[in-house]
C-alpha cells in the first residue's frame, strides 16, 4: 500500500437541520482523520439560508484542527440569485473553491487555484489538461468511470501536477434536474416544497414497479440506492495513481468510516477486513463498486460482504 494518500470529506448533499449540521462538522473537526473538508450547498440553493451563518464557525474549527477547508459551489445554476451566490462564494475570501458547475469559472480569474467536484464531466485527458491550465489543483473524477479510465486520468493528472481523487464512499450522485422529486412525491410544487427533503436524511429510496430497490432521490438530485465502497479496491487505485479518496457524508458514524479508510490506506487494515467492518457499521446498507470494472454500477465484488446488493 502506498503511503501519503489523502482523504476528502465531500460536501453534505442532504438537507439536515442546522443544529445537526453544526454538531456533525464539530465532530469531524475534532475526531475524523480526514485531510480536507468541503463545506457549502451543492444541491439546492434554498437550503443554504438555514445554515449559512454557521459556516464561518465550522471553517475556523476545522482549520484549527489542521484540516484544509474547501467551499463547494452549486451543481446546477439556473436562477439569477444562484449566479449571484456563485459570485459571492468566490468573493468571500481566499478559501479554495470546489467547482461543481463550469459557469463559476467566469468568477475565478487571476490564476486563483480551485478544485473540481465529481459532478463535472472530466472524462478525458484533454478536459483534465484544460482544467489544470485554468488553475485546478485537485480533480475528483466522475464516479461512473471504469478502472482503465481512472488509471489513464490519474496518470495525466500526475503529469499536470494535479491531485486525482475518486469517489470512495456514499450513495453515488447520478443526476441533477430542474425538477424537485421530493416535492412531487409529496404533491407539492417546487417553489412551495416545504423542505420535505429534510425528512429523508440520507435520501428517499425509490423502488421499481416490481418493488425492487432502485435509486434514491434527494430533492432535485438522483442518487444510487447502493452505497459505493471502494475499501477493497484502495490498493489497486493507489497503484493506478489515484492520490485522494472522497467520502460523502451520511447519517452514520462518519468518524468511524473515515478511520476505516485511513487504516486501510495506511496498510494497518486489509481491504477485506475493512469492508467487513464497514458492513457492521451500516448493517442496513447495500454496497457496490460496479463502475470500476465496467459493469452496472450497483454490482459489487472484490471481497464485498455477502449481503451487499448485486
Amino acid at each position: 500500500m502506498h503511503k501519503g494518500a489523502t482523504i476528502t470529506l465531500g460536501p453534505l448533499l442532504f438537507n439536515w437541520a442546522a443544529d445537526q449540521w453544526s454538531d456533525f462538522y464539530a465532530r469531524i473537526a475534532d475526531e475524523a482523520p480526514v485531510d480536507r473538508v468541503c463545506l457549502g450547498e451543492t444541491i439546492c440553493s434554498k437550503r443554504l439560508p438555514f445554515y449559512i451563518d454557521r459556516i464561518p464557525e465550522a471553517i475556523e474549527r476545522l482549520q484549527r484542527a489542521g484540516k484544509a477547508v474547501i467551499l463547494s459551489s452549486l451543481a446546477l445554476v439556473t436562477l439569477l440569485r444562484e449566479r449571484r451566490m456563485c459570485a459571492d462564494l468566490v468573493a468571500a475570501g481566499d478559501i479554495e473553491i470546489e467547482i461543481n458547475d463550469l459557469t463559476i469559472l467566469v468568477h475565478l480569474g487571476g490564476g486563483r487555484r480551485f478544485t473540481v467536484g465529481p459532478l463535472v464531466n472530466v472524462y478525458n485527458e484533454g478536459t483534465l489538461a484544460w482544467l489544470a491550465v485554468r488553475g485546478a489543483s485537485l480533480i475528483c473524477l466522475p464516479p461512473e468511470l471504469p478502472f482503465a479510465s481512472i488509471q489513464t486520468l490519474a496518470q495525466a493528472a500526475a503529469q499536470a501536477g494535479v491531485e486525482s481523487e475518486i469517489w470512495a464512499f456514499g450513495r453515488v450522485p447520478l443526476a441533477i434536474s430542474g425538477r424537485c422529486y421530493h416535492a412531487r412525491v409529496h404533491g407539492l410544487a417546487k417553489d412551495n416544497c416545504q423542505f420535505v427533503c429534510g425528512e429523508d436524511l440520507d435520501g428517499l429510496k425509490v423502488e421499481t414497479l416490481d418493488d425492487e430497490d432502485f435509486l434514491a432521490i434527494n430533492g432535485v438530485q438522483t442518487l444510487s440506492f447502493t452505497y459505493c465502497s471502494l475499501l477493497a479496491d484502495l490498493c489497486r487505485l493507489q497503484a493506478a495513481g489515484v492520490t485522494s479518496f472522497r467520502l460523502s457524508p451520511h447519517c452514520c458514524d462518519m468518524v468511524a468510516v473515515a478511520k476505516l479508510f485511513r487504516q486501510a490506506l495506511d496498510g494497518a487494515l486489509d481491504g477485506a477486513a475493512a469492508t467487513q467492518a464497514l458492513a457492521a457499521l451500516l448493517p442496513a446498507a447495500h454496497f457496490s463498486n460496479g463502475f470500476l470494472d465496467g459493469s452496472h454500477g450497483a454490482a459489487s465484488g472484490h471481497g464485498q460482504p455477502s449481503h451487499v446488493a448485486g
